[in-house]
């Protein structure tokens, strides 16, 4: 059976401004790793019997309707202002309405040069593409809005990073590829058409209750809020939280040094790149806030009277950490099995997360033994732990079914540094299993079968991951 994708591509009929035609470069050997069927049924996705999948994944074959495509957008690195970046190892093949009616964007990723490589070579290495695609299935699985894996495709060539690598393709998904980038190009060059016809687009496409800029960007603030506080619940760290890797959708995108945290601090940082921590744990809150400023500053264009909307665009602004705050005691107060968390709550949470910082204690592990009832081990000195639950354990009697709401908000599997590593060493050597297992895996997070056990394993001193890395 041919691979068919019901195609409806929106994106391909806005001006040619908006992107560049450019068709996947064929690769040497593709080979398939993996397809997601349960996400290819979900996109009305048909045909995954085609013996032409690894050709079709790795763009050395078009699937009937594609408009290929490269987008453009800028972005705001490390706080430096990029004029111009866009899809550099990317390319959007299209769009799909899947039978659940929601348009999602179809692409490849590392399928080779477009005009937006600025001197890269424009492909991946399997790394990276096997650590997105693991991280942002688990992410999902663990409730988390994100970009999904639909495929991975070993390329039968070498990339040269610091030394040769095996390349691949991932085919990634998602609700759309707009981000604040996207605004900010048009915005930058005064292009207010271009700016207008873009807003036009994203509401019709993502928040149609949000016809005009204020109400946009109160919309888009709202679930970037709720996205951030969602990521520090997991201790997730993203690590590249420019903003040409924020959506305008509130999902997580670009798995670049993406990672879990195993030890809570809150100053944790894991990318190579990241040399200030202008990315940590802790400051991902701050940023988002900052992120959304630049939307802001790109939405101003597009009001009667610019300056005078400073202010009350402003004042949004200034309101959004408390939205954060609010989405962050929801989800930690379902945590310690708090279904409707007050602020009084907070210093409970607060106390919690000091004496684990203290005590150096695993986050995912600390946390899904309030449930069964094992994380006073994870303390070698557990007096301040006691401390902590004596009141904690007064505070939950009241509740109506806190082991059910810790259950629910506390995972017993996360993608953890350590075997992710392990994973992409194997893969690298040819063996896949380790993939395939923690898929599986990471499938279900808040089971606990036992079959896994090794998996909920913080890593050995030996086994430490010290940085994690864009792989571009």
């Amino acid at each position: 059976m041919t691979l068919h994708i019901p195609f409806d591509n929106s994106y391909a009929t806005l001006p040619d401004s908006f992107f560049a035609r450019v068709n996947p470069e064929p690769v040497k050997a593709p080979s398939l790793i993996a397809v997601n069927a349960p996400l290819a049924q979900e996109l009305g996705i048909d045909g995954l019997d085609d013996p032409n999948l690894a050709a079709l994944f790795s763009g050395n074959a078009l699937p009937d309707g594609a408009t290929p495509l490269a987008q453009l957008y800028a972005g705001h690195q490390f706080g430096q202002y990029n004029p111009q970046l866009g899809d550099g190892r990317a390319v959007l093949l299209g769009e799909a309405i899947g039978p659940d009616g929601q348009r999602r964007d179809i692409q490849l990723k590392g399928s080779g040069r477009t005009p937006y490589s600025r001197m890269g070579d424009g492909r991946a290495w399997l790394g990276p593409v096997l650590r997105e695609y693991v991280v942002s299935e688990a992410m999902h699985a663990l409730g988390v809005p994100t970009t999904r894996a639909l495929a991975a495709v070993r390329t039968g060539e070498r990339v040269v990073r610091e030394r040769p690598l095996p390349g691949a393709v991932l085919t990634r998904v998602a609700h759309s590829h707009l981000r604040v980038g996207t605004f900010q190009v048009f915005a930058a060059r005064g292009d207010i058409e271009a700016l207008q016809t873009l807003f036009d687009y994203a509401v019709a496409r993502h928040y149609p209750d949000a016809p005009d800029p204020a109400s946009f960007l109160n919309a888009v603030m709202r679930r970037q809020a709720a996205l951030v506080a969602h990521w520090l619940s997991l201790g997730f760290i993203h690590g590249v939280m420019n903003t040409d890797n924020c959506s305008i959708s509130g999902e997580t995108i670009d798995y670049g040094p993406c990672a879990f945290m195993d030890s809570y601090h809150p100053a944790t940082v894991y990318s190579s790149i990241d040399r200030y921590g202008r990315y940590s744990y802790a400051a991902q809150a701050d940023i988002i806030v900052w992120n959304m400023a630049q939307l802001a500053t790109a939405l101003l264009s597009l009001m009667p009277d610019p300056e005078a909307s400073v202010e009350p665009f402003t004042a949004q602004i200034h309101a959004m950490p408390e939205m954060i705050r609010a989405e962050w005691l929801s989800r930690f107060g379902k945590k310690i099995g708090v279904a409707q968390a007050t602020p009084e709550d907070s210093a409970l949470i607060t106390g919690l997360l000091s004496v684990m910082e203290e005590a150096e204690a695993d986050f995912t592990n600390t946390f899904r033994g309030l449930v069964d009832g094992t994380a006073r081990n994870q303390f070698t000195d557990p007096v301040a732990f006691d401390a902590w639950a004596a009141t904690w354990q007064a505070r939950i009697k009241t509740e109506d079914d806190p082991q059910g709401q810790m259950r629910t908000a506390n995972p017993a599997l996360i993608p953890r540094n350590h075997r992710i590593e392990e994973m992409i060493t194997a893969a690298v050597a040819g063996d896949d299993s380790l993939f395939h297992r923690l898929n599986t895996a990471y499938a279900t997070p808040y089971a606990d079968t036992g079959a896994d056990a090794d998996l909920r394993q913080p890593p050995k001193p030996q086994e430490v991951v010290q940085a994690t890395f864009c792989g571009t």
